[in-house]
Parts: C-alpha cells; sequence; structure tokens
C-alpha cells in the first residue's frame, strides 16, 4: 500500500481535464443518487466525494472515479424502508459494507467475485435498471411513492388516477434533453446537467409540484456506527449485499478502464480501495458507492491517466458542496426521476437481450430467473440462486463432455512395441484412458460404464491417469468403486501414469484399499502391459494374437 503515497504528474493536465469533467457529470447523479436512497441529496453528494477520493487514492485502477452508482443505491433505499428511515443504522451498514469489501481485497478474493457468470451479473443488473424505472415512475407522475419496488409498482395506479401534468411535462423534457443532447455539446456540458437545468428552469413557469427544498451544505458531521440487536440482521444482510454488488459493479468497471487503456488492474487493491472509501462514507453521512462506468469512461475520454484524476473529481463535488444549497433547492423530484430512468435504462443489457435468442436457451434462462428475482424476491437471493444453478449446469455440460469422451475417443499406442503388446493381449485386457481432469459430475457414471465394458472372461483393467492432473473426493470414489467391483469379479486392476498427488489423495482418503498401488502402480502402460503378459505366461496362458485390441478411453 506504500504506493498509495506515491503520485505521478507527468500526466498531470489531462488528470485535470478528466476530474474536472468527471467531476461535473457526477453533481447531477450524485443529487439523484442521494434522493432515490432516501437519506437526501446532501448524502449523495458525501458519499461521491468521500468514495470517490479514498477509491481513488487507495484503488487498484487508476483511472477508475468511484461514487453512488444504481445497485447500491437499490439496497440502501430498501433497507431505508425497512427500517423506517434510520439514518444510523443505514450508515452503518455503509460502514459495515466498506469493511467487508477491504475483507475481500485483504483475502484476495477479488479474482473469485469476477467468475461470477455472465448471465447472472447481465440478470441482476437489468434486474437493478428495472428497479431504478419503477421507483421514479410515480415522481414522474408528480407523486411521492413509496419506498420499495412492489409498494411503488401497488402505489402506481392511485398515481395515473391523479397525475400532475406539470411534473410529467419536466419528467419527458429532462429524459428529452438528456437522450438527444448532441454529443459535442456534452464536452462542455454533460447531457445530465444539461437535462437537470432545462428540467429545473421549465418547472418555474409550470405549475406546483415536489421539489427538493432545503438542503445542508458545507462540512458533513461524524456519524458513529450503532448497534442494536433489534436491527442487526438487517444491518448485516444489507451490509453484505452492499459489499459484494459494490466489488462487483468495481470490477466490472475496472474491466472497461482495462479495456480502453490496454492497462491491467489489481483487483484485490481496487477492493480495499472501495473498502476504505465506503467506510468513510458511512462515518460522515455519505451513501455507498462503486466504481462508475459512465463516469470513469467520461475521465479516460477527457484525459485522465493517473490516480489524481478521481481525486480531483471528489474536488470539484466538494467545492460545489460548499454552495449548492440554495440552487439545488428548486430542482424538481421529476427532473431527477427522468435523469434516473435514463440510468436505469443504460443499466439493462439490452445488447445481450437482443441476441439472447441466438445463444444457447439455458444461459437465457438463468438470466431471466435472475433479473425476475431481483425485481420481485431481492438481489442476494437473485445472486445466490443465479451462481448454484449455473455452476450445475457449467458441471452437467463438462460431464457430458467427459463421459461423451470416455465413449468415443480412440486410443492411440504411445509405441509400436505397446500396440504389438495390445494386439496380442486384447482377450485378457482392456485399458480405460482418461482423458482428462475426473469432474465431481462425471465421477457418478465412469464406475458405471467401466463395468459395463469389461467382459467376464477379462483378466486384467489398465487405468491410464496420464492426461488427469488431480482428482477431487467425488472422483476418488469413482475410482475406489470401479476398482472394488472389479476386485468382487475377480478382475486385476493396474494404474499407470497416475502422480503422486492423486495417490496421496487417494491414500488420505482411503479410496485404494481395493488397489494394490505398492505393486500394481506403474509408470507407462507399456510397463503394465509388460508385467500382464508376464503373469500370463507364468500361468502359461497364450495370448491370443489379433489385430485389433479392446480398449476403451475415458
Amino acid at each position: 500500500m506504500l504506493s498509495a503515497f506515491k503520485f505521478d504528474l507527468s500526466h498531470l493536465r489531462g488528470d485535470i481535464y478528466g476530474g474536472l469533467t468527471a467531476g461535473v457529470v457526477a453533481i447531477p447523479l450524485a443529487l439523484a443518487f442521494g434522493v432515490a436512497s432516501g437519506l437526501g441529496p446532501i448524502a449523495g453528494m458525501y458519499g461521491a466525494i468521500i468514495v470517490g477520493f479514498f477509491a481513488a487514492w487507495f484503488g487498484g485502477t487508476p483511472t477508475n472515479v468511484s461514487g453512488p452508482t444504481g445497485p447500491m443505491v437499490v439496497v440502501l433505499a430498501g433497507l431505508f424502508a425497512s427500517l423506517s428511515g434510520d439514518v444510523g443504522f443505514i450508515l452503518t451498514a455503509v460502514m459495515l459494507a466498506g469493511v467487508i469489501q477491504a475483507a475481500f481485497g485483504v483475502f484476495k478474493l477479488g479474482d473469485f467475485i469476477r467468475l461470477v457468470p455472465y448471465p447472472v451479473v447481465s440478470g441482476f443488473m437489468s434486474g437493478i435498471g428495472v428497479i431504478i424505472i419503477i421507483l421514479q415512475l410515480d415522481a414522474t407522475l408528480g407523486h411521492a411513492a413509496p419506498a420499495g419496488t412492489i409498494p411503488g409498482l401497488t402505489y402506481l395506479p392511485t398515481a395515473v388516477a391523479d397525475i400532475n401534468l406539470s411534473a410529467l411535462a419536466v419528467a419527458a423534457a429532462t429524459l428529452g434533453v438528456v437522450y438527444g443532447w448532441p454529443g459535442q455539446w456534452g464536452r462542455y456540458l454533460p447531457a445530465p446537467l444539461a437535462a437537470l437545468t432545462v428540467g429545473t428552469v421549465l418547472s418555474l413557469f409550470l405549475g406546483t409540484m415536489p421539489i427538493l427544498g432545503d438542503i445542508p451544505s458545507g462540512l458533513p458531521s461524524l456519524h458513529l456506527p450503532v448497534f442494536e440487536q433489534s436491527a442487526m440482521a438487517l444491518v448485516l444482510e444489507a451490509a453484505f449485499i452492499l459489499a459484494v454488488l459494490g466489488s462487483i459493479d468495481s470490477l466490472l468497471t475496472s474491466l472497461v478502464a482495462d479495456n480502453m487503456t490496454r492497462t491491467r488492474h489489481d483487483s484485490n487493491r481496487e477492493l480495499i480501495g472501495q473498502g476504505i472509501g465506503n467506510t468513510i462514507a458511512g462515518l460522515f453521512g455519505g451513501i455507498a458507492g462503486a466504481g462508475a462506468t459512465m463516469r470513469t469512461v467520461v475521465n479516460i475520454r477527457s484525459g485522465g491517466v493517473t490516480k489524481l484524476s478521481g481525486m480531483i473529481h471528489s474536488a470539484v463535488l466538494a467545492a460545489v458542496v460548499l454552495g449548492v444549497g440554495p440552487v439545488a433547492a428548486y430542482i424538481p423530484h421529476a427532473a431527477l426521476a427522468g435523469v434516473l430512468i435514463k440510468v436505469g435504462l443504460d443499466i439493462i443489457d439490452f445488447s445481450y437481450l437482443k441476441n439472447a435468442h441466438r445463444g444457447p436457451r439455458w444461459d437465457l434462462a438463468l438470466m431471466a430467473l435472475v433479473l425476475g428475482l431481483t425485481v420481485l424476491v431481492d438481489l442476494i437471493t437473485a445472486v445466490g440462486a443465479g451462481v448454484v444453478l449455473a455452476a450445475l449446469g457449467y458441471v452437467r455440460q463438462v460431464a457430458k463432455t467427459q463421459l461423451d469422451d470416455l465413449l468415443s475417443r480412440p486410443l492411440t499406442a504411445s509405441s509400436d512395441e505397446e500396440r504389438a503388446m495390445l494386439d496380442a493381449l486384447q482377450e485378457y485386457v482392456t485399458v480405460f484412458e482418461f482423458g482428462g481432469p475426473l469432474s465431481f459430475g462425471a465421477a457418478a457414471d465412469v464406475g458405471h460404464h467401466v463395468r459395463e465394458r469389461y467382459r467376464d472372461n477379462l483378466h486384467t483393467i489398465v487405468l491410464d491417469f496420464q492426461r488427469v492432473p488431480f482428482i477431487d473426493v467425488s472422483a476418488a470414489r469413482a475410482v475406489e468403486t470401479i476398482a472394488c467391483d472389479a476386485k468382487r469379479a475377480h478382475k486385476q486392476v493396474m494404474v499407470a501414469n497416475i502422480n503422486d498427488e492423486i495417490v496421496a489423495t487417494l491414500r488420505g482418503l482411503q479410496a485404494d484399499c481395493c488397489l494394490d498401488l505398492d505393486n500394481n502402480r506403474f509408470n507407462s502402460r507399456e510397463d503394465a502391459l509388460r508385467r500382464l503378459s508376464e503373469q500370463l505366461q507364468r500361468h502359461r496362458v497364450a495370448p491370443l494374437k489379433s489385430v485389433t485390441p479392446s480398449v476403451q478411453t475415458a
């Protein structure tokens, strides 16, 4: 972490431009996410400042710009509703989420978090986008919706029956500007800020509608964590969800930054930086944040290269906080809703949905399931179910491939001598050549296929482990089953090319009880076949000549 205190000033000009631009882009988003979380616009600004500063300083992605994001706000809004707006408990969840994230980084779990399958990521991110849109529908109609996805949907008919046309016009205008703002103008005035300005000015000439009202400004106050048994279950659950989602969101943003800058981020260090940022944000009244893709892209395109750009972005927001209160008080909720609807639509993975019907049906079903669970149940259930089902689907596919290989791949003799011995011993031996690592998905069926393929008059089975670097417990039990079934049928089992790690696993699990590894372990198939030939000669059995050996591969 000593490198966190080293600053590269060789790209200072680009970092200043990148930080300034990203800071301007972040202003309307921070205000909107603060309102959506239930803690107010100033909490969104504090979160953007603190998380953005410390994640840039201590993180592992130099160009990353962090701040409040859709996934984090959805969790906070749900927690706000569950705890009846108790700020102390909510900020405690933010602090604990930061501690958990930092622990992820310390224990080097960053690489594992990135292993979440794409359909699962696509499903819960799209679900989050849908939730953000649902939560803003009532605001676009001029109503203050109850917190939560289902309550928001339930209240929607009431809002439709009493539409505030002025608020609807502001929301529509804001959404129109944010989509129609020319790209070249965005270099000087970002589309979200332009849309918020247009919506606010328009609201001054229309009828009454809900506005933000008085907003505190100035420096934040210290909020110490609150621990009470009555609410700790909810707080800990929310903290864990925030930590996991924030980690996934940040590392996905880091991958985008890598692709744009042709660099490679440090996943574990990035999680430590995000954890530090969120912990301090909770202490000073800010909402949780993560790596923000849009703000990171803006930073890179504007010239940001080092961590100074993210820190300058926070400095811009801090300067705004000192004087934004009087101006931001007139921003209508409908204008913020228009900006957030755009954010929600951007999060939904339309690029995958457009082509999903051309890909595997299982992946599409998995994505749809995770999306539905995200919207209708909760995020942790959706991600947990998605990861488990994706893992089971992958294991099933790998197992099928391994078993197909068992039945179809021909054995290739390594030498003319081995081919000659196989031809001569074809009535007495079957060789099973495993084609690679034995997964636990295939292990259960391997023994069945082996039993089916040795004949009653067969003398010996040779198990070739040359392509098997390791086995797990399930595969070890499958080998034990093969050996014990063969022993009961009075067959001899030889093993060839088995490494010491596999032998240690078998012996450690006592799965070698039917294997004589001291006498029937050989360095090659040729050695095993020579031993069998010698045994047959001692018993005065003449090997029969044949051109086709009895061979199976696994």
